[in-house]
């Protein structure tokens, strides 16, 4: 019992030095996050949300997805750990970030928006959910972003500054 008490109160000291070095989006999404917390319900089955201190703030145990903590702003293919389709690792390397319109684009039809994206005709990407409606995919971009508070994590996953 000690343990546990002890490294959650490690985890919660840490909680600060993580938000202090990762690097902050100014996106500022135009949908409802509370529409979109109603939305995620059809993401959870995949994906979850974790901050760094681990500490889930959405979703259940799903690992079939990546971690969505801090992807808006987050250039793709780049949660640690994580097996990405070959399509959209090379999305990443080609500077593609989770602004809201590649985001909105990219959750109704990842197949296609990567087609277009890399200009791969056989281009194919892991994710074959599709969210139907253009509004609720904005408004889950908009939770998304107030979970982390525009956060984007991990800190190595942000594009790079630029002069």
């Amino acid at each position: 019992m000690k343990l546990k008490i002890t490294v959650a109160a490690l985890a919660l000291a840490a909680a600060p030095a993580f938000a202090q070095d990762a690097p902050k989006t100014d996106i500022v999404p135009t949908g409802d996050a509370a529409a979109g917390e109603a939305a995620f319900r059809q993401c959870a089955t995949c994906h979850v949300v974790v901050n760094p201190a681990g500490e889930t703030l959405a979703g259940r145990a799903a690992k079939t997805g990546p971690n969505l903590y801090g992807v808006v702003g987050r250039v793709s293919g780049r949660v640690p750990d994580f097996r990405y389709s070959e399509a959209l690792t090379a999305a990443g390397e080609k500077g593609k970030v989770y602004d809201e319109e590649t985001f909105v684009a990219y959750v109704q039809d990842p197949t296609a928006f990567l087609r277009a994206y890399l200009e791969d005709d056989s281009a194919r990407g892991n994710m074959t959910f599709k969210v139907r409606k253009e509004e609720d995919a904005v408004n889950l971009f908009a939770y998304l972003h107030s979970l982390s508070n525009g956060e984007i994590w991990p800190a190595e996953a942000a594009p790079a500054a630029t002069n």
